[in-house]
């Protein structure tokens, strides 16, 4: 988070928030990259065992490219204010599907079969990547998306108390 945070938050808050999202923000940089390979090559052995190892390569740029710009979209959402943020880490995550995507496009491999939520609700996931929870891209995820979306409630609800709301 940038650091003169709203002065509106007690220090303390604002201080443990800002650590809280920095936590969670180089976690997330630091897993997708290594998720874009496991996914690609998961799906690319259900389709044709042997065939994860070939798309190794491919799959290690566009998870560079994923952690290079997701990552960075992530970093300065967690940046924002929250009061002033639109979306979620996850939802950006959830974006991070086009880079497995198109290695497996680029292989061939056929989309899977999703249920009519999945096909709704990710019309672009053809081969049914998008994480659910953090915990999906890396187990160590969940424990930060946790501890960071309640430091964003504290300060939310602090605030919402501050004004006279409830």
């Amino acid at each position: 988070m940038v650091a003169d945070a709203n002065p509106r938050d007690a220090p303390g808050d604002a201080a443990a928030l800002r650590g809280h999202a920095e936590a969670l923000a180089g976690g997330i940089v630091a897993a997708l990259g290594p998720w874009v390979e496991r996914v690609v090559a998961e799906r690319a052995e259900q389709w044709r065992p042997g065939s994860g190892a070939s798309l190794r390569p491919a799959a290690a740029a566009a998870g560079a490219d994923a952690a290079a710009e997701v990552g960075a979209a992530v970093r300065e959402l967690l940046a924002t204010d929250v009061d002033e943020q639109r979306t979620g880490p996850l939802a950006l995550l959830r974006s991070a599907v086009r880079f497995p995507t198109a290695v497996l496009a680029g292989a061939g491999l056929p989309g899977v079969e999703r249920d009519e939520f999945a096909e709704r609700a990710f019309p672009a996931d053809v081969y049914d990547l998008a994480p659910a929870a953090f915990a999906d891209l890396d187990p160590d995820l969940a424990e930060l998306g946790l501890v960071w979306g309640a430091a964003k409630a504290h300060v939310v609800l602090a605030r919402r108390r501050a004004e006279g709301l409830r």
